[in-house]
């Protein structure tokens, strides 16, 4: 199990990215919110999608769930 996160701020193509901890491109701590504890990021990114319905896992840290 990995805590992990989504990014408050939405990129340029509109995307929420989810991001588990300890990833290099983890937003400040003002900028993110937890989605609490997960096995893998399909979870967690369906976490996100509750919150904000365009997430995307990290092409770093969650690239099973990174769709582009």
């Amino acid at each position: 199990m990995a805590s992990y996160y989504v990014n408050d701020n939405a990129q340029a193509n509109g995307d929420h990215e989810v991001h588990r901890d300890g990833c290099s491109y983890m937003p400040s701590v003002a900028n993110r919110t937890y989605l609490g504890e997960h096995a893998a990021c399909d979870t967690a990114v369906a976490a996100a999608r509750k919150r904000y319905r365009q997430s995307n896992g990290c092409f770093y840290c969650s690239r099973p769930c990174h769709t582009g």
